[in-house]
């Protein structure tokens, strides 16, 4: 951590702000990733037991004990609510045909659930994206403030230079570290997600055409 501290010390206000934004950004990064990770795997695992034991059941009734029992993240319940719900009040809802009113439902539930599985999607891709050129513009300051320094003290040498430069050049490293996390769990939940919006679409529309017999 010695290049580092040196870095700190010999920095102004610009390059500490990049230090702490980075920080932050790796902070919240690792928070977002290990919420996801554990959220998707309980929805994942959730998903492949509930399914089929709520197409196992005796009936609608019997198939809901089993979502409560399986459907730990709440992801198949609200699908089943929505499509159940009783409409019979005289509002712009319950107007239009039967399967109209059950697919606008289902369609809703369904973006309210995906909205919930998404979350943080944007934050680690915009780590990502950005991460880098921040660390590179707190190298790039940061060479240029041990610059000034050395030139206001004079004697300019390589040795002189070398010591600021690589110290600065921290800064990219660190940004490089917060951003490869952040792009490699964001495309690994990405995958995730679109193989429970795969799950959850074809329950919603089997859902559907069950409801829509009866």
């Amino acid at each position: 951590m010695t290049g580092f501290d040196d870095f700190w010390a010999q920095s102004d206000v610009v390059g500490r702000a990049v230090a702490l934004l980075l920080l932050a950004m790796s902070v919240s990064a690792w928070a977002l990733i290990l919420w996801k990770a554990w959220l998707l795997r309980r929805a994942r695992r959730g998903l492949l037991r509930a399914v089929p034991a709520f197409w196992s059941a005796a009936g609608v009734s019997e198939g809901r004990h089993a979502l409560q029992a399986f459907d730990s993240e709440q992801l198949l319940l609200p699908l089943l609510d929505a499509a159940t719900a009783d409409t019979r009040a005289a509002t712009l809802d319950a107007a239009g045909k039967r399967e109209s009113r059950l697919t606008r439902r289902l369609r809703d539930a369904l973006h309210t659930v995906l909205a919930r599985l998404q979350f943080g999607q944007v934050l680690l891709a915009s780590v990502g994206a950005t991460a880098p050129f921040v660390g590179l513009f707190g190298t790039v300051w940061g060479i240029y403030h041990a610059l000034v320094g050395i030139s206001a003290a004079g004697n300019l040498t390589i040795e002189k230079i070398s010591g600021p430069v690589g110290e600065a050049l921290i800064m990219t490293a660190a940004g490089l570290a917060v951003a490869i996390p952040a792009v490699l769990a964001y495309n690994i939940f990405g995958k995730l997600v679109a193989a429970c919006e795969a799950d959850l679409e074809g329950f919603a529309h089997d859902l559907r055409e069950l409801l829509n017999q009866n």
